[in-house]
């Protein structure tokens, strides 16, 4: 049976770098997608491949 998935978001503030905010900027927009969907791939991506040091 088809069910509706809803994600669950949170609202943050976070500062970045404004340099960094437009490099963010034009990859999304060149890349079709909103700066927010941009920002959780590149957080995802670099919290899946962070080098483990136990």
């Amino acid at each position: 049976m088809f069910e509706v998935k809803k994600e669950e978001y949170i609202n943050k503030t976070f500062r970045m770098p404004v340099t960094l905010v437009r490099k963010l900027e034009e990859v999304a927009q060149k890349e079709k997608v909103s700066l927010n969907n941009l920002v959780i791939q590149c957080c995802e991506y670099s919290l899946d491949n962070m080098k483990n040091e136990d």
